[in-house]
Parts: structure tokens; sequence; C-alpha cells
């Protein structure tokens, strides 16, 4: 234990060497290749990174990796769930029998689902930093969201094959403009059972050992042909070594490693708290609600597998803020940190006294922010009939102001995106709605009080309850034509209309849009200015030998296969399917699925099934393609241990493990158990 957080000394960015070895969510344009050759024995250059960079595919939230030159991707089963689900029925349920298609003709479309590659990264920095100079508060995040908008809308047009994106990298240091070629027509190629990917459930989770297929393919189309992928990951299935150099590459979500102690203290006692305590009712609810019938645990399984995630991730975060030793050692950092800037008189006077700044910035923001995060953040309790009301009702209305002045998710360059995600046609289960809905009025009450200005013109007279029946039982959006009736008919449609969800969220938009703005002008506004001074000094002291807060674009990070020792066990680097059948018990969660437990005499029981990487991955890393020195595929990442749980806020490199499913698994499992064969010709395995 004591070594262990004494290393955790060398895992903070704020130290002025570069990061430590085999830490860094680095973006590609800023990759150490000499460190990386260095520490691990290689040889990549750049060809290799802009390999890699155009063979890494963006699913939504999570990742890819392109396998074949005919538009193949590898992702996790747990990333092409949705479509899983949308593609099933109760009757006719992939989710449980798996999605084993014999031909390429039998693959079916992801409803919704959109892949990017990115093509190109540009720096934008001196026009968004321009944007906001002299500006304060509310007026700040108007004229840099402005001047995002601008950028976007002028690089991209209105060309639906690609999107282009402004993002904020070290909180404000640097803004780059990042161009994705987009693919809407995304089709299921291969899922396997569920319980082959979750095998352990809610147990395994973000744990090892771990015994787990967490493997899918989905491929991309476009005039309903597969697109031509020339520069794809080659299959590689020979059984990975221990010590093996790794590289991942995915969009990890978001760390807040360049949060000051202020900041800390406040995600420890007040934001982690709050979401740690509504998903945990949440869970309970949903659990509930799948317990009254089978058709209900088939409607409820992805939304209860998402909260059962969330919360076990809040609780690995929560057991970092609470370990003394790992917040003494990211305090020495910071205190490190402000020392080197206090001895450059120039330099503390260019950027004043952010760190105090943010301090008082903290009583506003624990005011503001349970408001904001039940308002916004969490509105609609995840039910998807209020999202598409929301889209439906914000869209329109942003739509007639210029590009300038909208909220950015419906600026110009925005919006395909947006119409995407209205019309695509999903299966929807107003049941599971009204659970949702219910569950979110009952919260915002609660948290907020009901003596709150904003609770009565949120629930009128009615109960959360009736409230919720009311609008998930009546409203028609459920239709995919009335979706794209109202969006087209643009605002004078969507206020005439009857529909009482669209009411209902025409009705609080004085009260969600106000929450908004005071959290974005009073607290998100001047935290980034403090902080975009604190990058300034950052790279004033330590140069540009760093890497950037996760932001859910594409990262590079690398590593070796390895286990690890905590607290007197060693865990081993890999599992095999022999310890899979071991690890069965025949009752759920420890039960195999069935068509792997068919092919149980004819894998080997040596086979590795999969590994733990020292690579730097986060939520948002899964399905990102593990790749080898020659650029060839090994598996593809999808967990994380509870103890990287920490590494929202630092790397520890001694406890720090991805998990990662191997490509032997996944054609052992193709082979054997799903007559995949004509995949396997594609990957080129004999």
């Amino acid at each position: 234990m004591r070594r262990s957080s004494l290393l955790l000394a060398s895992a903070f960015i704020l130290l002025p060497s570069a990061a430590a070895a085999e830490e860094g969510m680095w973006t590609f344009d800023n990759f150490p290749i000499a460190a990386a050759n260095r520490d691990l024995g290689t040889s990549i250059d750049q060809k290799w990174l802009d390999k890699v960079r155009l063979a890494s595919v963006r699913l939504g939230g999570a990742s890819g990796g392109l396998v074949s030159p005919e538009g193949l991707i590898l992702t996790n089963e747990h990333v092409a769930s949705r479509c899983v689900e949308d593609l099933s029925t109760p009757e006719r349920n992939y989710v449980q029998t798996g999605f084993t298609p014999q031909s390429r003709g039998e693959e079916r479309q992801c409803p919704g689902m959109v892949a990017e590659i990115l093509t190109d990264i540009a720096d934008v920095t001196q026009g968004m930093q321009a944007a906001g100079a002299g500006l304060s508060g509310e007026a700040f995040t108007k004229a840099r969201d402005a001047e995002a908008g601008r950028i976007e809308t002028e690089a991209c047009g209105s060309d639906k094959s690609r999107r282009c994106q402004v993002v904020t990298l070290y909180r404000g240091g640097q803004f780059k403009l990042y161009t994705y070629r987009r693919y809407t027509d995304v089709r299921l190629a291969f899922a396997p059972e569920h319980r082959a990917s979750a095998f352990g459930g809610d147990l395994d989770n973000f744990s090892f050992p771990r015994f787990a297929v967490d493997a899918a393919f989905v491929r991309l189309y476009e005039n309903n042909q597969p697109v031509k992928t020339p520069g794809f990951l080659r299959w590689n299935a020979a059984p990975p070594q221990e010590n093996q150099p790794v590289f991942l590459s995915g969009s990890p979500g978001a760390t807040q490693r360049l949060l000051t102690q202020a900041q800390l203290r406040t995600v420890q006692d007040v934001t982690l708290p709050l979401e740690q305590l509504i998903n945990s009712e949440l869970r309970g609810r949903l659990l509930r609600f799948s317990h009254e019938g089978e058709r209900n645990a088939f409607i409820a399984g992805q939304a209860i597998s998402g909260v059962e995630n969330t919360y076990k991730r809040g609780f690995g975060r929560q057991q970092s803020l609470i370990d003394a030793r790992f917040m003494a050692r990211r305090a020495a950092v910071e205190a490190d940190f402000r020392a080197r800037v206090q001895a450059d008189p120039a330099l503390r006077q260019s950027i004043g006294d952010p760190w105090t700044d943010l301090s008082n910035l903290q009583p506003e923001m624990i005011r503001l922010y349970p408001g904001y995060y039940m308002l916004e953040v969490r509105a609609g309790g995840g039910s998807q009939l209020y999202n598409w009301a929301e889209d439906l009702v914000r869209g329109t209305q942003e739509r007639l102001r210029p590009n300038a002045e909208r909220l950015p998710e419906y600026g110009d360059a925005r919006l395909a995106q947006v119409e995407n995600g209205l019309l695509a046609t999903r299966p929807t289960y107003p049941a599971l709605d009204e659970v949702q809905l219910a569950w979110w009025l009952s919260k915002v009450r609660e948290i907020l009080t009901v003596d709150d200005p904003r609770i009565a013109p949120l629930l009128g007279k009615e109960s959360p309850e009736a409230l919720a029946a009311r609008l998930a039982r009546g409203t028609k959006l459920g239709d995919p034509a009335v979706r794209k009736a109202l969006w087209e008919g643009g605002l004078p449609a969507v206020q005439a209309s009857t529909d009482p969800l669209i009411q209902f969220l025409l009705k609080i938009q004085d009260v969600t849009r106000p929450t908004r703005a005071e959290y974005e002008g009073k607290v998100q506004a001047p935290t980034d200015r403090a902080s975009e001074a604190l990058a300034k000094a950052r790279f004033a002291v330590f140069g540009t030998s760093l890497y950037p807060d996760a932001t859910g674009t594409l990262r590079l990070t690398y590593g070796r296969l390895k286990g690890w020792t905590y607290q007197g066990r060693t865990v081993p680097y890999a599992t095999t399917f022999g310890g899979l059948w071991q690890r069965a018990t025949g009752a759920e969660p420890f039960d195999v699925a069935p068509r792997l437990l068919a092919a149980k005499d004819r894998i080997s029981a040596a086979a590795i099934l999969d590994v733990a990487a020292s690579t730097d991955t986060i939520g948002g890393s899964s399905g990102s393609p593990a790749i080898n020195a020659k650029g060839e595929i090994v598996g593809a990442n999808f967990d994380s241990t509870v103890l990287t749980q920490r590494n929202a806020y630092g790397y520890d490199p001694e406890i720090n493990r991805s998990v990662l499913v191997t490509t032997t698994a996944v054609t052992a499992a193709l082979r054997h158990a799903y007559g995949q064969g004509h995949l396997l010709h594609e990957l080129g395995v004999r």
C-alpha cells in the first residue's frame, strides 16, 4: 500500500517532467513517439500513427477499430447492445440468442448509430481565446459558443458526410478543430449472446480476473454498399504474451486530473455524492420494474446495465477521494506547481491567482449545481421519449435564431447529428419511460424541495407519478413519422402540437433554460476563465510535454500486458477459457452463454480469453482497438478495474489496469461457437 501510494506522485501531469511511462491519454498531434519507443522498445513512427488514427472509429460515446478493407469494425458487445436491443423483440430476442448472420446480406442497420473517423486536426486557439477576451459571465460563454459555431459551420457547412467540432483541451489552454468523416448507415454484423460478454454480471464488472467475450462487429455502409477501408488494422489471432507492448486508440470520455484541490473537494462533498444517491434509487426502481415480468426484464435490460455501470464507477471514484494518501500526494503536486508560478514574478503577474478564484467559486457552484444537474444534465431521467421531445422543442426554437446565438448543440454544424437521432426508427417502451420520468420528477422535487419556485411550474397540481403516466402514455413521439413531421414543420408545428410531452417541454423551458443560463454564467464561465489562466501557467512551467484531460475525443495510450500486486494479492495478466469453465456455476450471473458452453469441447482450455494492460483508459474507451507495434489488432478494451476508477483524478502505474478481450478469444468464439466462417475469412483467418 505504501509503495503504491508513493508512486502516485509520478502519476500527476502537473509534475515538471514529462508524463511517467504508460501514463497519458495523448492526442494524435502531440503523441510522444520517442518516449513510447524508449519505454516499450518499439519503433513506431508518424506513418504508424496516421494509419492507426484513420482505422480508429468513434461509435457514439464509445470506440471501435476497422479490421477489414470492407468497413468491418470490431467493438464490444456492450457498445453494440443498444443496436442488438433495437433489432430484437421479446419473441425474437437477439440479446439472448446472439445475432449471427450467415452472410453479409443478413446484416441489419443499427437505428441511429453513427460512426466517425477523425481525418483532420487544426489549431483554432487564437480565435477562440480572442472571442472571450475582456468578457465575463454569460457574455463570455455566448461569445465562445458563437465563435465555435462559426468555425464549425465555416469548416463543414451543410456537408452531412462530415462533422466539425471545436474541442477544448487543457481546460481552455488550447482549442482544436476536429474534422470527422461521418457514416450514418452502420449495420450489425455479429454479436454473441449478452451472457457471453456479461459473464459474472455486476459482481465481475470493473474487476479482474475477467471471463468475458465482450466483442461484436458492425460494418460501415454508404449507398447501400460496404465502405472501402484499405487502411484497416490486420487481425492477429496469436496468443498475447506477458509484458507485450500494446497501444489503445479510442475516445475516453472525461478525466478531471487538472482540477484544483478546491474543485476536487466539491466533487468529493457535493457532486459525486448527489450522483451516487440518485443513481442508487434509479437502479432500485428499474430492478423492481424488471422483476414484474419477462417483458419488463427485456425492456429494462440496457437501462439497468447502464446505471449499474455508472454507480459502480462512481463508487470506485469515491474510494479514491477518501484515500488520504492519494489526496495528499495530489495536494503536494499542486503545491509544487503553485510554488513554481510564485517563483516567476512575470508569470504570476500575467495570470493572477486562479487557484483563489476557483476556490472562491465553489460556494456558488455548490448552490447552483443541484438545480443544474437535475433540470439539465439528468433531465428526463433517461427517457428516450423525453429526449426526443426536448430536441424537437429546443431544436426548432434554436433554428430560428442566428447560428451565433444558439445553444451550441443546435448549431448548424451539429444539426445533422440531432436530426439523425430524431428520425431513427427504434422501438419505444412507454412503460419504461414512465418509470424513468416518475423517478426524475420525484427526485427533482425532493432535492430542490417543494418550496423551490421551479417545482410548481414543473409539476403543476399533479404528482410525479400521475404526470409521468400522463406524459408517457399520451405521447405519440414513439412514431418516427410524427417526429419527422414536427421537425420539418419547425416551431409553428411544435407549438400547434397537442402531444402532452411536447406541451410539457414547451412549458418548462421557462424553468430549465434560466437554470442553465445561470449556472453557465455564474459558474462555468468564471471557471473557464480561471482554468485558462492555469493552462497558461502550466505551459509556461512545463512546456508541451503534457497531455490534456480526456474530453471524449480520440486519444492514444500505451502500456504492456501485465498483472499487478495489491494488498498482498498478485493478479496474473491473463485468463483462459479453462478459467471460464471453472468459474461457472450454472446459476446467474455465473452461467455460461448456451452457444459458448456448447462449444466447450472444441475450444482449447488454454486459449487466452481476457488480459490486463497498464494502458491509461477511462469510460468511453470501451471498444478501443488494442494494437501491437506492427499495427495489428490483438484485442479490444472493454473495462477497467475498480481500483482504476481513481484514474479520473490521477494515474497510478502500480494498479491502473485496462481489461481487454483478445483476438484469440474472438477467433475461437467465431469459429467454434457461432459459426461465423465468412467473418473469419474476411479477417484473413484460415
